[in-house]
């Protein structure tokens, strides 16, 4: 079954939307979840990555990101979405997320605890938050969100739990897919598209 592209005006992308996505996901269900979201949670390596390690001569460990995913994360903060991050320590991400503009960056293998120190903090609930990600590392936290997200190419036990799965894989544009969605989901989309048509980026 081909997967549905997230292109187009909303109101289109509804309505191409009503069919069954891959993986057994439904699109309707997805909208009506993206629609609540307050807070978008990415995992870093395999969802922001795709799990590469490259080391240089000198034994530092690098990793590539995909520029877009940047793009899309600026859309969703500038729509009025926090973004947060958590992942282990890594100059790299850390790098990677100021260059970006994120600040709620947070190294720690403790996700549940920090995921719930987010909703504290922010005075949210689960349903307003989505959870990006790709491993078995990630279930506790994408069990419990309004909408959990997956890479085409993350483990089985993530795409199980995910309610969507990016038409991209992990390291190759999930963070602008999504922001896509979502924006197109709350009514946003057009007029963010619209401002960066009219007065840059």
């Amino acid at each position: 079954m081909p997967r549905t592209m997230v292109r187009g005006t909303n109101k289109g992308n509804i309505e191409r939307g009503k069919e069954k996505m891959s993986f057994g996901k439904n699109w309707e269900d997805a909208v009506e979840r993206a629609k609540k979201v307050k807070l978008v949670i990415f995992d870093v390596h395999g969802v922001l990555t795709d799990n590469t390690v490259i080391y240089d001569d000198n034994g530092n460990r690098l990793r590539a990101f995909c520029h877009e995913d940047g793009f899309g994360s600026n859309a969703l903060m500038l729509c009025g979405i926090e973004i947060a991050i958590i992942t282990r320590k890594s100059k790299t991400v850390a790098a990677r997320m100021a260059d970006i503009g994120v600040k709620r960056y947070y190294e720690t293998k403790e996700k549940v605890a920090q995921y719930e120190k987010l909703l504290e903090e922010l005075n949210i609930t689960d349903e307003e938050v989505c959870y990006v990600g790709d491993e078995v590392i990630d279930l506790g936290v994408m069990r419990r969100v309004g909408f959990a997200v997956a890479p085409s190419d993350a483990k089985r036990q993530a795409l199980e739990a995910a309610h969507w799965v990016t038409e991209k894989a992990g390291g190759k544009g999930v963070a602008r897919e999504l922001a896509e969605m979502i924006l197109i989901a709350q009514g946003k989309w057009d007029a963010f598209c619209e401002k960066v048509t009219s007065k840059g980026w």
